[in-house]
């Protein structure tokens, strides 16, 4: 149960990083003392991984895992370079940086553009959320949606919020449904 919750405070987590990112550059440069949004982000993906290595032992974990894990270690690497992007004081540094680093695909396409668009960490939670098609189909389908939202299938303005939103919710029915159910049970 420990591992469920600390996941789901993960997405939350993931969720907020994203709500400030929306207010755009500018303002989460000058946050202040630190880049709040992505350490919201880092800390967020970090809670995720004992519930990830924790799903049911079956055919789609084998896929969904790992995926999942690639996507957390993009992330985490995306979180660190734009630390670094924080870290500098004008938009004349950020750009000079931003020029030397997206010279090395190895960097740019794995943190940058893998890591910043979610898309294989987001299929890897979808995969792994197949294990309870029996009993939470209703979660499933909430979860494909944001995954669809994510992947820029289905636009939609400010799709990272929805997309995290949807995958809060998605994910609350799929891991809690039944405990909610016991204990409203129980109070009968």
């Amino acid at each position: 149960m420990t591992y469920k919750i600390l996941f789901q405070i993960g997405i939350g987590f993931i969720l907020v990083g994203q709500i400030i990112l929306s207010k755009g550059n500018e303002f989460v440069y000058n946050l202040k003392p630190i880049d709040f949004a992505h350490w919201f982000m880092l800390i967020g993906v970090v809670l995720l991984i004992p519930q990830v290595i924790s799903f049911p032992k079956k055919p789609f974990s084998f896929i969904g895992i790992p995926l999942t894990i690639i996507g957390i270690t993009c992330m985490i690497g995306m979180c660190v370079i734009d630390f670094i992007f924080w870290s500098y004081p004008n938009d004349e540094l950020r750009n000079e940086f931003a020029n030397h680093i997206s010279k090395f695909p190895s960097i740019w396409k794995t943190f940058m553009t893998i890591g910043s668009s979610s898309k294989v960490f987001n299929l890897g939670l979808l995969i792994l959320s197949l294990n309870y098609l029996k009993n939470e189909k209703i979660g499933i389908g909430i979860l494909f949606i944001a995954t669809l939202i994510l992947w820029h299938i289905i636009p939609t303005p400010h799709r990272l919020i929805f997309g995290y939103s949807f995958t809060f919710i998605a994910f609350g029915m799929i891991l809690f449904r039944r405990n909610i159910k016991n204990m409203l049970e129980r109070r009968v």
